[in-house]
């Protein structure tokens, strides 16, 4: 029963990777609080993927984990077989709730707007900080979702 979210969890893994390897290998924007950008940082991409694909995995657990044992214990008290007409209209509705539950919550697990010290980023934005704003110790950038 528990499959698929091995499956989604492992997908996850590769796929969100994959289709943001651009910003892994440009790196994605940095920003001072007021919006100012400083530049692109591979260590920030690094940081926001690492962040989107547990909160990914996460999201997937209600869905996949919890409906098969719902609808087990449901097949179990012999609804389905009285009533089989029932089988996909709750498959449905225990789906759609765990997804309007699951996936604003996983989202904000991580802020969208994540920071990043100053010190953790490649040393030529560090530079460039050091010069535009030598007051700041940490800089923003959207993560993504």
């Amino acid at each position: 029963r528990f499959v698929p979210l091995t499956a989604i969890a492992a997908a996850n893994c590769i796929n969100i990777p994959l289709m943001r390897q651009v910003e892994l290998r440009e790196g994605i924007v940095v920003s001072s609080l007021e919006g100012r950008e400083i530049g692109k940082s591979k260590t920030a991409a690094f940081d926001a993927v690492a962040q989107v694909v547990p909160s990914r995995i996460i999201m997937a657990i209600p869905n996949m984990g919890f409906t098969p044992v719902i609808m087990a214990a449901l097949e179990n008290r012999g609804l389905f077989l009285a009533y089989p007409f029932l089988n996909m209209p709750i498959t449905t509705f225990v789906t759609g709730v765990a997804l309007v539950v699951s996936t604003p919550l996983c989202c904000a697990i991580f802020p969208q707007n994540a920071e990043i010290k100053i010190q953790n980023l490649e040393p030529e934005l560090q530079a460039k900080v050091k010069e535009l704003i030598p007051s700041a110790t940490v800089l923003y950038y959207n993560k993504g979702l």
